[in-house]
């Protein structure tokens, strides 16, 4: 079964050419090589009977775009909306995917049909510089990200059930674009009943994010959504410290405690990738449940959450703030868990598949920071 991704979460990918050969794109290093890190690991796809005998090899990356917007519509994109989004001032390049929710292995996983030569170009160093990943999802397999892998419990080169047979998890691939965790060749898309053309991924490293978001719904149909993905702030705009902050910007005290009151009232319950509540959780998920009932509107997945208020440092951190980390090795810079801070060097969390919600002592590991959350805010970030 597939269902179109309905909520947009923090980062996707698109494709028109002449866009992307617009001046000013900087070139990539044409000698990188893949750290030594799980992308560098992929061996080259098994074959099979479900394998074609040929498959087109993977360009070679040549140009890095970092995409800041991602678009997602309820009909294919024509070349006349495509062209209405690239004649938009700062938009430098953009690529186009299929977009859709799929079930692998009874999980629902947000998913992209892409073309591996120029999708890649949209994904971060690390994972755009392996050859051999970009291959095997050419080839056939289904690249996943590290959370779902690590957390979710799609281990490496295991075969899942998908909706149209099974799948071979050929890679952890982190791709940036929030809730999107497993990335297949435009071809698997199809088979696997993706639609066609309704996501756009968009970059535009010197435009005001929020304004090029409102100018996008301007020109594109009734029904369009579009997601920040690594938003540019400009510097007037940017609020660095709570004390920065408007009187009223955050939580109050009955709200904290309601949160926190909610949070460990799940103590035991056990992780399931996606979950939501209210009796099983991801990490997200369990911060979106209990902060809900707390009256706080809070975006679904780890990447937006980091967005909903100012940072703070660790030493002044206070109950109900929110804790994350960056613990994946396929895109060092992407925020992959998060937890809430339940006080006294303690942090209240659902750890990963096999686990169960608790409450253990912060580890500040690849701690990426602290975040004291506004509801206003909140309920401004998709």
């Amino acid at each position: 079964m597939v269902a179109l991704v309905a909520v947009l979460t923090a980062d996707v990918l698109l494709l028109v050419h002449p866009p992307q050969e617009r001046a000013g794109l900087s070139e990539a290093p044409r000698d990188v090589r893949p750290e030594q890190t799980l992308l560098a690991q992929q061996q080259p796809q098994e074959q099979s009977q479900q394998s074609p005998p040929a498959v087109t090899p993977v360009a070679p990356l040549q140009k890095l775009h970092k995409p800041n917007l991602f678009v997602l519509t309820r009909k294919p994109f024509t070349d006349e909306l495509l062209r209405k989004v690239a004649a938009l001032p700062g938009v430098r390049a953009l690529e186009l995917a299929d977009a859709a929710s799929i079930v692998l292995d009874d999980k629902r996983v947000q998913t992209l049909g892409v073309d591996p030569s120029t999708f890649r170009a949209y994904t971060p160093k690390v994972t755009a510089s392996s050859d051999a990943l970009w291959q095997n999802v050419a080839a056939g397999d289904v690249a996943v990200s590290f959370v779902l892998g690590n957390d979710g419990g799609l281990t490496l080169h295991r075969r899942v059930q998908g909706p149209a047979g099974q799948l071979r998890i050929g890679a952890y691939a982190t791709t940036g674009f929030g809730a999107v965790d497993a990335v297949v060749s435009k071809d698997v898309g199809r088979r696997l009943g993706l639609p066609h053309d309704n996501a756009l991924i968009v970059s535009a490293p010197k435009a005001a994010s929020d304004d090029l978001r409102a100018a996008i719904l301007r020109v594109l149909p009734k029904g369009t959504q579009v997601a920040l993905v690594n938003p540019v702030i400009p510097p007037e705009r940017q609020q660095v410290t709570p004390r920065e902050w408007p009187a009223g910007s955050f939580m109050t005290g009955d709200q904290l405690t309601a949160a926190l009151r909610a949070a460990v009232s799940k103590l035991g319950r056990p992780y399931v990738w996606g979950a939501e509540g209210p009796e099983t959780f991801d990490c997200s998920g369990l911060v979106q449940w209990a902060y809900a009932q707390a009256g706080v509107r809070m975006p679904r997945v780890t990447h937006q959450q980091w967005l909903t208020g100012p940072q703070v440092p660790y030493a002044q951190a206070q109950p109900g703030d929110l804790l994350f980390w960056r613990n994946d090795p396929t895109n060092p810079a992407y925020i992959s868990h998060v937890a809430i801070y339940w006080g006294e060097g303690k942090m209240l969390h659902a750890p990963r598949t096999g686990d169960v919600v608790k409450i253990v002592p912060v580890t500040t590991r690849n701690l990426a920071g602290v975040v004291r959350v506004s509801p206003v805010q909140a309920a401004k970030v998709r």
